[in-house]
């Protein structure tokens, strides 16, 4: 490998250390209604989308939720010094994948099986603090 590539590899994976992120895979609901309740989270600070997910009705939510705690106690742990309050945080991505589909056989009248999909997804929540890019657009 030469130089400039091993270089940027490098920045690359430091780019990926200092990214805040949490993953939740095979969360048994359908992709679809997992991206309704994550597009109300995307671009909200962290603290007032704890409050939209605790207080939205859908069961998609309360994974939502436990996932964003998750990814804020990541938060923490990368950065030990600083408060969160003071880090004005916020959902910088969500993305939401579909999942592994369990397929079963429903049988129906006249010797005939419709197919049952039981889809699941994969979620991905990236943090961000507003306070660090500025900083860096500043630099």
């Amino acid at each position: 490998m030469g130089a400039r590539k091993r270089i940027s590899a490098e920045k690359r994976k430091e780019a990926v250390k200092e990214r805040t992120r949490a993953v939740l895979k095979n969360v048994p609901t359908s992709p679809r209604k997992m991206r309704l309740v994550t597009d109300l989270i995307r671009g909200q600070e962290v603290n007032r989308a704890l409050d939209i997910l605790k207080f939205s009705k859908q069961e998609a939510s309360r994974r939502v939720e436990k996932l964003l705690l998750s990814a804020i106690a990541n938060w923490q742990a990368k950065n030990e010094g600083l408060r969160l309050e003071e880090s004005d945080l916020y959902v910088k991505e969500v993305q939401v994948d579909g999942g592994r589909i369990l397929r079963r056989i429903r049988p129906a009248p006249q010797g005939r099986a419709y197919r049952i999909r039981k889809r699941s997804n994969h979620v991905t929540l990236v943090l961000g603090s507003r306070k660090q890019e500025t900083a860096n657009i500043s630099e």
